[in-house]
């Protein structure tokens, strides 16, 4: 295959850059494994490696610094058929450190050329994650104090299937990089190399020492034995064929009028087990039946067995475009948590506003027509009271009637909590 080097725009890397050898060792070896442009991208983030994807007439995707195999990722699972291949020097291994990690757990099938060269070269020779202690660089000690990785040893610590460590000057480096693109899985190929422009200005480093540098170190070549297992697409491909098809969205027909042609607003104050949000949704499939448009808006602690839980929930026959609630023109107050967080909506309410109050629980001063339910009287465990409080709204015509809730239960629910849900709504009393 001939050369997929852009000649419109050449590297550009400071003179006796190791960069540039890379560059030409990649296109050598795509040339040797026959691969077009359109089978190829090329995906980086920031700094001088940043610059990869502008050199070749391929696909290509530019990033945010450290971010890159989160768009390769992306990029492979939709289309399994192209090579992915990302370049990111040791400053976007450092920023980018979790993806990394992901990356090696995960075993898509991507090659990571790491362009390795000590140092935040295009941002001035601070240091990154793998300089090394004895180093003077442009963060002044910094570096004295963290101990630089092992970028294979990270990476096969974390899972990677395939790592290779190896020097930008050594004769075969095309075949490195064609070795691990070959790969079916995550490879993770950790290039060392020079940086004229920053590093070298201040520490002596030569081809000759990289590789006395390298041959210090445990050898890591290919495959990495205990990691190996198939490739993440291809598996997630397999065990997907075996589920069944995800049946559609329900689909809601208009059966009904609303009680009203206004908008309505409602508040469900509660706790944590009160089923809150599950009545905000019925409230909401009851609106649909009648052709309305809904919205709702959720709120509960992190912890969730304990806490306030709060449901808003707008029913508007014309669109509706700010979802928040000022003035609701009903509030269901169900318990002193829940009312306690949304205390001022009570100065908001006019004299049409219904309140649905529990008996039990104080609410502030205010307009409208109060009911006060004694659910425990009439035998209405907790986490029930939230569907019989929006029972009682429609047994007032409000907002919805019976008939779309009855309809919104039937969608919800089956069988014998569907059965349960209408004795529950049929046994409420308003007067209680």
């Amino acid at each position: 295959m001939p050369s997929l080097l852009n000649t419109g725009r050449p590297p550009v890397f400071c003179p006796a850059c190791s960069h540039e050898r890379i560059v030409n060792a990649l296109d050598k070896a795509f040339s040797k494994m026959g691969l077009s442009g359109d089978r190829i991208v090329i995906v980086t983030d920031i700094g001088c490696s940043g610059l990869f994807d502008t050199f070749y007439h391929t696909h290509a995707f530019h990033g945010l610094h450290g971010r890159a195999l989160t768009y390769a990722a992306g990029l492979k699972l939709t289309r399994p058929d192209l090579n992915v291949i990302v370049t990111m020097g040791d400053g976007g291994l450092g920023i980018g450190g979790a993806h990394i990690l992901a990356a090696c757990r995960r075993n898509l099938d991507l090659t990571l050329l790491v362009l390795n060269n000590f140092n935040f070269g295009m941002t001035g020779g601070q240091f990154s994650v793998t300089t090394p202690l004895e180093a003077q660089v442009g963060s002044a000690f910094l570096n004295q104090l963290e101990r630089p990785i092992d970028v294979c040893q990270v990476a096969s610590s974390a899972g990677a299937a395939y790592t290779t460590r190896c020097s930008t000057y050594q004769k075969n480096l095309s075949e490195e990089i064609e070795a691990a693109i070959r790969f079916e899985g995550f490879s993770v190929v950790d290039i060392w190399g020079i940086c004229p422009g920053r590093y070298t200005k201040r520490n002596k480093l030569t081809p000759k020492i990289i590789e006395d540098m390298l041959d210090k170190l445990p050898a890591k070549k290919g495959p990495v034995i205990e990691n190996l297992r198939m490739e993440y697409g291809r598996h997630f491909r397999e065990l997907v064929a075996d589920l069944k098809p995800v049946p559609p969205p329900v689909r809601i027909e208009t059966k009904f009028k609303p009680p009203g042609p206004e908008r309505k607003e409602i508040i469900i104050l509660g706790n944590a087990g009160q089923r809150i949000i599950t009545a905000g949704e019925l409230l909401c499939i009851a609106g649909l039946t009648a052709g309305l448009r809904v919205t709702q808006i959720n709120e509960y602690d992190i912890t969730v067995l304990r806490g306030p839980s709060i449901s808003e929930i707008i029913l508007s026959p014309e669109e509706i475009g700010f979802t928040g609630i000022d003035r609701p023109n009903v509030i269901v107050a169900l318990s002193q948590e829940g009312v306690d967080r949304r205390k001022h909506l009570f100065n908001q309410v006019d004299d049409n506003a219904i309140i649905i109050q529990t008996r039990g629980v104080n609410i502030p001063n205010c307009s409208g027509k109060i009911y006060q339910i004694d659910f425990k009287k009439q035998k209405i465990k907790e986490p029930d009271r939230a569907l019989a409080a929006i029972s009682i709204l429609a047994k007032l015509n409000q907002a919805i009637h019976l008939d779309m809730l009855k309809s919104a239960l039937t969608l919800r629910f089956k069988d014998k909590t569907l059965a349960s849900a209408l004795d529950l709504v049929a046994s409420i009393n308003i007067l209680s």
